[in-house]
C-alpha cells in the first residue's frame, strides 16, 4: 500500500471493487484514474519537497486533482 495521501482506494474505500471493475471495462475511466494517480503523486512530491514547485503550479495541480476526482466520482455513481 502506498503512503501517498489521496489515493483513489483511500478516497473511496467503499468503491474499491467498482474502481477495479471500471478500470478493466471502461477505457475512459482507466485513463482518468491513471491521470488522477499521476497528478496526485506530483502533488505529493511537491508537498513533501521531493520535487518542489512554485505555489501557483502546486495550486493548479491541486485543482486538476479535484476536477479529476469529481469526474471519477460521477462515473462511479453512474455505474452504481
Amino acid at each position: 500500500m502506498s503512503h501517498t495521501p489521496h489515493e483513489l482506494a483511500a478516497e473511496f474505500p467503499e468503491m474499491a471493487e467498482r474502481i477495479a471493475a471500471l478500470k478493466g471495462s471502461d477505457a475512459h475511466f482507466a485513463r482518468l484514474a491513471d491521470e488522477y494517480h499521476e497528478v496526485n503523486r506530483a502533488v505529493h512530491r511537491a508537498e513533501t519537497l521531493v520535487e518542489p514547485i512554485d505555489q501557483g503550479a502546486e495550486t493548479d495541480l491541486r485543482k486538476k486533482r479535484a476536477a479529476l476526482k469529481d469526474e471519477i466520482w460521477s462515473m462511479l455513481q453512474a455505474a452504481a
